[in-house]
């Protein structure tokens, strides 16, 4: 049930949502992000007596920038009062002005240390320039197609710019602030060290990309990734069942109730899914990991993807392939390309 009716209104009319006081002491403050289907981050903030500690900054940008100093000043502060900033996980449109933020007052980065561990200036440290070709020629990406899926290296100069932590935050800590209990839950799935946050007294959980009122969030296998993502997001949403009667506060889109049921039907979702890459990889003479993703079904249609898009298209059904393989479905077999095997 949609409880931002203020915020999925200019989600309708492709505008940017008000600046919000969901709960007393709980601010929603949209950011823009320039030139993405997303629109905006929804960056939360938490004033106390000492300052304020701020979640999910958003993409850096002067209009980001502006957006974010707005929404501090009808809550009373500016950039300077900030003392604490939580990243649910460190995907630029989330991290991408924390260095900014920090820069202006001085205050404390904390995430997960999972979520650490992928910062692009850890994961790809020790990694030579054609890993990413490479991976990308193995999951049988078309040679024309390798150089326009590629990360650009303009691209990853901003993405190693990204801040490192200043504190960790583990499942079930509590914040630091005065008077209420802001409790981390760890969700990997989305990336390996994704939080949201749950405030039980005001009856509401911060979703950050886990969980969103409309669409299911990506979840992919990287060339930097290890283990099973899509086997750890499927037990992240199995722990909503926790969260029944408080309202989300997610990080895109708008606000709702009924997580456990949004929780459901995105477990049924990747349900579905995984039966529609068994049959592709059933029909298919060579299943590479690009051959199945152009099979299937996707919102816009294979051919409307494009670039980043196609990229993100091959990293999500990788991530059920591999998850496939992890509960022994599916096998691998070696050689360059991969293909997909039923077992």
């Amino acid at each position: 049930m949609i409880t931002g009716s203020a915020q999925a209104e200019a989600w309708r009319r492709r505008v940017l949502p008000p600046i919000e006081e969901p709960r007393p002491g709980v601010w929603s403050i949209p950011v823009p992000i320039p030139h993405n289907p997303m629109r905006y981050t929804i960056c939360y903030a938490f004033p106390d007596d000492g300052g304020l500690i701020v979640v999910d900054p958003g993409w850096d940008s002067d209009e980001a920038r502006a957006a974010l100093t707005a929404g501090l000043a009808a809550a009373g502060a500016s950039v300077a009062d900030v003392r604490g900033i939580v990243v649910t996980h460190v995907h630029p449109d989330h991290h991408g002005m924390s260095g900014w933020l920090r820069g202006g007052s001085g205050a404390w980065i904390g995430m997960h240390p999972a979520e650490a561990a992928t910062l692009p200036v850890r994961a790809w440290r020790g990694q030579h320039p054609g890993t990413d070709p490479e991976w990308l020629g193995r999951h049988g990406v078309p040679p024309d197609e390798v150089d326009l899926l590629g990360v650009r290296p303009e691209r990853m100069a901003a993405l190693l710019e990204m801040p490192e932590p200043d504190r960790e935050i583990n499942d079930g800590d509590l914040l630091p602030l005065a008077g209420r209990s802001i409790r981390a839950v760890w969700t990997p799935g989305h990336t390996p060290g994704h939080l949201c946050l749950h405030d039980a007294a005001a009856g509401v959980l911060l979703t950050g990309d886990h969980l969103l009122p409309r669409i299911s969030p990506n979840v992919a296998v990287l060339p930097t990734s290890e283990g099973d993502p899509l086997g750890d997001y499927l037990g992240s949403l199995a722990r909503m069942s926790e969260f029944p009667d408080d309202e989300a506060l997610p990080a895109h889109e708008y606000r709702f109730r009924g997580i456990d049921a949004r929780a459901t039907a995105l477990i049924e979702h990747h349900d579905e899914r995984a039966a529609e890459i068994l049959a592709a990889v059933a029909s298919l003479d060579a299943p590479t990991g690009w051959a199945v993703a152009a099979e299937l079904t996707w919102s816009r249609g294979w051919d409307a993807l494009h670039g980043m898009l196609r990229r993100m298209a091959l990293a999500e059904t990788l991530a059920h392939l591999h998850h496939l393989e992890s509960i022994g479905v599916l096998k691998c077999l070696p050689g360059t390309p991969a293909l997909w095997q039923k077992i």
